[in-house]
C-alpha cells in the first residue's frame, strides 16, 4: 500500500545517491542492496564529509555498550564489504580514506538536496526480550510468527524465485508449529514431506549460516552466535560429512546472500539456516536444510525448549539434518548424538561468553573468556566443555607470541583443565586438542601430543582448529609436505578465517617456500590490515630474501598496530641488525631489556636479536635460557630461518638433542 509522502535527505556522491532516512542507495538509479552495518558507516561519514569518523564512535553507533562482537575485526568487515559495493579501493581511494589506527574519512565531493520517498521502506518487526515475556502465548506465537515471516521473505528476496515454495513451507510450520503446546522438554513439528523426490546429488557437505536473532535485544547477539557454534560442533563430529567452521560461517551474519553464491563460495552441497527467539528462560529455533544445486527443500523443523534442555534441542537437530541428508553413521556417533547431559542455564551463558572472548585471542579477551570458563564451571563443576575452554586460554596465553606470562605459570593451569574435561567427556575433540596442545607447547612430549591430536580428528573430522595445531606439530618436527597439508585441510573447513590463513602464510614460511608465504601473507593482511601476526611474517619473509626496505616497513606496522609487543619488537630489531642498521638495533634490544622488567619476555626474541648482530654466543645463552623457561618458541629450533647462523655451534646442537628433536 503506497504511504503518504514524506521528506528524506539525499545524499549524491559520484555515480551514487543515498537516502540517509530509509539507506537506500542507489547507483545510475539502480538500487543497490547494502547490508545494515556498512550503510550505517555510510551514513556517519557522508553526515561528516571531510572530516575524521574515529573507529571508537564507528563501534559505539554500530554496537551499543555491552553488545558481544569482536568489534575490531566486524568493523573492517563492514568497511570492507561498503567498498566493494562502492567498487574502493583502501590502497587509491576515491570515496573512503584510512587513517591507520584512528579511523575513515569520505573524501569525494558530496551534494545533498531533499527529496520525496512515495513509499514505506521495508522494516523488520522486533521486540524486546523484556516485552515478549510478558506477552500472552498467543501474542508470543503471533509475534513469532511475525519475525520469522519477515526473516523468510528477506531470504527469498535475495534467493530468487525458485524459493517461493520455501516460504509456503515455512508459513504452515510456523502456523502448525507454534501450536505445539508449552511445557516441559524440546517439542517440534515437522514439516510435512516437500520435495522428496530423490536426487542423485549426494551432500557430503554443509555449512550452518549464523542463526538470525529475533529477539529484538541486541545483547542476546552472543546467544544467537553461539547456538549456531553448537550445532556446527555436533554436525562436525561426523566423520563422512565436511562442516564449514564457525569463523568462516560468521562471515555471512547479516548479509542475506543467495544461498547458491554462499555454496559456491565455500563449496558445500548444502546450507542450515534458521532463526532464535529466547523469551525469559524458553528458547523457540526454527531451522531449514537446502539442497543448494537443486534448490530442494530437504528438510524445516520448529523447536522449543527450556533452556536447561538446550543440549538436547541441539542434538535433535543434528540428528534431524542428519537423516535428511542420508548419512550414515558409525555407532560411535549414533551413541555421541543420542547422548546429552543436562547444563544449568547460567553455566550454559557464560560457556558461550566465555567462547566470544576466547575468540579475540588477545590478553584482555583471554582475561575475560577465563572469567567466564570458571563462573561456569562453578554453576556446574562437570561440564566437560567449559573446562576445554579454560584449557584452552591458558595455553594461548603462555604461547610464545600472544602470552605475556612464563610457560611455568600457565602450563599447569592448562594442562589441569584439560585433563578434568577428558575425565569428565573422554569423547570430546576440544579436551583431546587442548591436552594435545599442552603435550606440545610445554611438556615437549612429542608421540602423546601427536596421538592426542590424531584422537582428536577421529573425534571430529571437522574441526579445523585441530587440524591447525597438528601441523604445527608436524612443522616443528621437520615434516613440512605432511604440516602443510594439514593446514591446507584447516582451512578447506575455515576458507575465510584469517588466523587460518596466516597459519598457511607462516607454515610456508618455516617450510622456506618465501615466494608463497609472502603471496598468502598479503592476502591475509587483505582480509584484516590491522591484524599484527601477518605483518610480522611478511616482515620475516622479506628478510630472507634480503628484501630489507619491505622487512623493515612491515615489521614498523606489526610493531605500531601491537604497541610495541616483545615478539614485534625484537623481530624488527632484528630486521635492522642484519640489514646494517647495529645503532637502530641495539636501541630496540634495549627497549626489550626495559619491557622485560615491567612484563615477561621470551628470552627467545632476545636471542634472534643477539644472532642478527652476528654475538652468536649471547644468542645461544638467551636461546638456553628460553629452553629452561619452557618458551614454546624453542619447539621449532630444527626448521626456523632465523636460527641458521648457529647451527653449525655444538651447543645448537646440544640443545636440540635436549629436545630430543629428530635429526
Amino acid at each position: 500500500m503506497k504511504q503518504p509522502a514524506m521528506s528524506s535527505k539525499l545524499v549524491r556522491f559520484g555515480v551514487f545517491e543515498v537516502d540517509l532516512r530509509s539507506g537506500d542507495l542507489r547507483k545510475h538509479g539502480i538500487r543497490i542492496r547494502l547490508q545494515e552495518q556498512p550503510c550505517q558507516v555510510l551514513a556517519m561519514l557522508l553526515e561528516q564529509p571531510g572530516e575524521v569518523v574515529t573507529r571508537e564512535d564507528l563501534c559505539k553507533r554500530l554496537w551499543p555498550n555491552d553488545t558481544f562482537v569482536d568489534f575490531d575485526h566486524s568493523l573492517n568487515t563492514a568497511v570492507m564489504r561498503l567498498r566493494e559495493v562502492l567498487c574502493d579501493s583502501p590502497e587509491n581511494p576515491r570515496y573512503i580514506e584510512t587513517l591507520p589506527r584512528r579511523g575513515y574519512r569520505f573524501i569525494a565531493p558530496v551534494e545533498e538536496s531533499t527529496g520525496q520517498v512515495g513509499e514505506k521502506q521495508e522494516s523488520t518487526a522486533s521486540a524486546p526480550a523484556e516485552e515478549l515475556q510478558d506477552k500472552s502465548p498467543e501474542a508470543l506465537r503471533s509475534t513469532h510468527e511475525s519475525l520469522v515471516s519477515d526473516h523468510t521473505a528477506r531470504r527469498n528476496r535475495v534467493s530468487g524465485s525458485g524459493n517461493v515454495r520455501r516460504a509456503l513451507a515455512w508459513g504452515a510450520i510456523i502456523v502448525l508449529g507454534l501450536g505445539v503446546p508449552v511445557g516441559l522438554g524440546v517439542h517440534y513439528l515437522r514439516k510435512p514431506a516437500v520435495d522428496k523426490a530423490p536426487s542423485s546429488d549426494k551432500v557430503t557437505s554443509v555449512v550452518v549460516l549464523p542463526l538470525e536473532n529475533l529477539s529484538g535485544d541486541k545483547e542476546q547477539e552472543y546467544f544467537a552466535d553461539g547456538m549456531t557454534d553448537e550445532l556446527i560442533a555436533h554436525l562436525a563430529k561426523i566423520r563422512s560429512l565436511r562442516v564449514i567452521s564457525r569463523t568462516s560461517a560468521m562471515e555471512y551474519k547479516g548479509a542475506h546472500k543467495p544461498l547458491s553464491e554462499i555454496a559456491r563460495d565455500l563449496h558445500v552441497d548444502a546450507v542450515v539456516e534458521g532463526t532464535v527467539l529466547r523469551s525469559g528462560n524458553r528458547v523457540r529455533i526454527t531451522a531449514e536444510l537446502v539442497q543448494v544445486a537443486t534448490d530442494r527443500h530437504l528438510w524445516a523443523e520448529t523447536y522449543e525448549s527450556e533452556l536447561g534442555d538446550i543440549l538436547t534441542l541441539q542434538s535433535q537437530v543434528t540428528s534431524a539434518i542428519v537423516n535428511e541428508i542420508r548419512i550414515k553413521l558409525t555407532p560411535e556417533e549414533q551413541e555421541r548424538l543420542a547422548t546429552t547431559r543436562p547444563v544449568s542455564t547460567e553455566s550454559y551463558e557464560n560457556y558461550l561468553k566465555g567462547r566470544y572472548y576466547w575468540n579475540k585471542r588477545s590478553e584482555e579477551g583471554l582475561t575475560k573468556a577465563i572469567d567466564y570458563f570458571q563462573v561456569a564451571i562453578e554453576k556446574d563443576p562437570r561440564y566437560a566443555l567449559a573446562y576445554a575452554g579454560l584449557a584452552d586460554c591458558y595455553s594461548i596465553m603462555g604461547s610464545a607470541i600472544v602470552g605475556t606470562v612464563p610457560a611455568s605459570d600457565v602450563a599447569p593451569k592448562a594442562r589441569a583443565a584439560a585433563l578434568k574435561s577428558l575425565e569428565l567427556d573422554e569423547s570430546l575433540a576440544e579436551a583431546h586438542t587442548s591436552l594435545a596442545t599442552v603435550r606440545f607447547n610445554y611438556d615437549w612430549d612429542w608421540a602423546a601430543a601427536a596421538g592426542g591430536f590424531k584422537r582428536a580428528i577421529e573425534l571430529n573430522p571437522s574441526y579445523a582448529t585441530v587440524y591447525q595445531r597438528y601441523s604445527l606439530y608436524l612443522i616443528a618436527m621437520g615434516h613440512i609436505n605432511e604440516s602443510i597439508a594439514e593446514m591446507n585441510r584447516a582451512r578447506e573447513l575455515d576458507p575465510l578465517s584469517i588466523s587460518m590463513n596466516f597459519s598457511l602464510g607462516w607454515r610456508l614460511y618455516m617450510a622456506r617456500q618465501f615466494d608463497q608465504a609472502i603471496e598468502q601473507l598479503r592476502n591475509t593482511i587483505d582480509m584484516d590490515p590491522n591484524f599484527a601476526l601477518p605483518h610480522l611474517v611478511l616482515g620475516q619473509a622479506y628478510g630472507q630474501k634480503r628484501f630489507y626496505d619491505e622487512a623493515i616497513a612491515e615489521l614498523q606496522q606489526a610493531t605500531r598496530i601491537s604497541h610495541d609487543s616483545p615478539p614485534m619488537v625484537g623481530a624488527l630489531a632484528r630486521a635492522y641488525a642484519v640489514s646494517g642498521r647495529t645503532a637502530d638495533a641495539r636501541n630496540l634490544l634495549d627497549q626489550l631489556m626495559e619491557q622485560s622488567k615491567k612484563q615477561y619476555v621470551s628470552p627467545f626474541y632476545v636471542a634472534i636479536v643477539f644472532a642478527g648482530l652476528g654475538e652468536n654466543d649471547k644468542a645461544l645463552d638467551w636461546l638456553e635460557k628460553a629452553y629452561r623457561d619452557r618458551s614454546n618458541r624453542v619447539v621449532f629450533l630444527k626448521v626456523d630461518p632465523e636460527l641458521d647462523s648457529l647451527r653449525s655451534n655444538p651447543r645448537f646442537h646440544e640443545l636440540q638433542h635436549k629436545l630430543r628433536l629428530p635429526e
